[in-house]
């Protein structure tokens, strides 16, 4: 068995509602701070998995993802192989 770290990365899908997003953006100017549109926000999990080897434990870590750490409906996740 190996340890292998990842992390995924999970974000609202384009075209759903973001509130979180659009109060960061509501504030910038607060901020004195322009330029800047569009912003989304999300979330960010780490881990380490013991496998077999690195496909395996990226099937967990996948599983993961799909079906705890994102709400398919409406979030997109990207995993992420990371150095040890």
């Amino acid at each position: 068995m190996s340890s292998f770290r990842f992390a995924v990365n999970v974000a609202p899908k384009p075209g759903i509602l973001d509130p979180q997003g659009r109060a960061v953006e509501g504030s910038l100017g607060h901020l004195g701070v322009s330029g800047v549109s569009a912003v989304r926000v999300g979330r960010r999990v780490e881990l380490t998995v013991e496998a077999a080897g690195e496909e395996a434990a990226r099937a967990v870590v996948e599983r993961l993802a799909r079906e705890l750490f994102s709400n398919p409906l409406i979030e997109a996740f990207a995993v992420e192989r990371l150095d040890p």
